[in-house]
């Protein structure tokens, strides 16, 4: 028998993706967005399931959580995905960012230890790591020292190291790496560069580069990520749920690949034969990165099966499709 999970952010990219998921597993899932970056069509596939409840809410607002268990009083897990996501958002209203990213989540969490919620997993970024230059990227280098580029960044570790730190319920922050797949907006200021070039890909437009397309990243199918998710809260067909121990856990390949190497990638797979085109360094972009991801192997036995290139071919396949509509 399945069990019931909160969802906030569940009309974004990646939160759209885990309800398909849970539900498909036979979970219930509770879902809360309120459209601020998130789509109403990102949940057309679930959004009259039978076990699937919806709130067009805020997390900013106070008592959430404790309104929600009134109605779903079997509600014991938390998957918090709900975020501003945008850096050069969270440039600009760094108090909205540290008050969204920040504060409400730690407010979520202590309404989930009044509860008695059993696991509390957060989404966390790679940005955490700010001006970090070690590589591959461990959990212990971003610290209470670490230099960040911006709101986003710091609002993501101070939450992470709040949930992180909570054994009542269990705290999971998943630092994710460079997501993408179907459903990631290339209109969003926080678009991944692979569904920009993706959709001038599919147009015929010239894929533009900042820089010389040195630079590297490691990039992670939606699927494995949804997986990770999962996993770490013991939720993956077991009857007798337990979440990983407490902490930070990396969810990345492991791997780099230039974004001049992606480019040329995904020109060969929509046919595109525009030159590349070339556009100053942007300021404050990071040359390389990439992560270990043993500590979260270890903890849940997770490792990534999808390759960059069965990744980039459906989320290909999305794209014309999406098109189309």
């Amino acid at each position: 028998m399945g069990i019931t999970c909160l969802l906030t952010g569940v009309a974004g990219f990646v939160g759209s993706h885990l309800a398909e998921r849970l539900l498909a597993l036979g979970h219930r899932v509770v879902g809360v967005d309120d459209f601020s970056t998130g789509h109403r069509i990102n949940m057309a596939s679930f959004e009259h399931h039978s076990d699937f409840a919806f709130f067009q809410r805020s997390v900013l607002e106070s008592g959430l959580l404790t309104e929600l268990v009134r109605s779903h009083p079997e509600m014991r897990t938390v998957f918090h995905l709900a975020a501003i996501v945008s850096v050069p958002y969270s440039v600009a209203h760094p108090e909205e960012t540290m008050a969204v990213n920040h504060q409400a989540s730690v407010q979520l969490l202590d309404e989930a230890h009044r509860h008695d919620f059993r696991a509390f997993v957060f989404a966390g970024s790679a940005a955490e790591y700010g001006t970090e230059g070690r590589l591959p990227l461990r959990e212990s280098y971003a610290t209470s020292a670490t230099q960040h580029l911006s709101p986003y960044g710091e609002s993501k570790f101070l939450a992470s190291s709040a949930v992180a730190s909570s054994l009542q319920p269990c705290g999971i922050a998943l630092r994710c790496f460079n997501i993408y797949g179907p459903r990631q907006d290339p209109s969003s200021p926080y678009s991944g560069v692979i569904s920009r070039f993706m959709e001038r890909g599919c147009s015929g437009q010239a894929l533009t580069i900042h820089g010389d397309g040195g630079q590297t990243r490691d990039f992670i199918y939606v699927a494995d990520v949804v997986d990770a998710y999962v996993q770490v809260a013991g939720l993956m067909g077991t009857s007798s749920p337990t979440p990983v121990p407490a902490g930070i856990y990396n969810v990345a390949t492991g791997g780099q690949t230039s974004v001049l190497e992606l480019a040329k990638i995904i020109r060969d797979l929509t046919g595109n034969r525009q030159d590349l085109t070339f556009f100053p360094e942007r300021p404050g972009d990071i040359r390389h990165s990439s992560a270990t991801i043993d500590r979260l192997e270890q903890a849940s036995g997770w490792a990534p099966r999808v390759t960059l290139t069965d990744g980039l071919q459906r989320t290909l396949a999305w794209a014309r499709t999406s098109a189309q509509r």
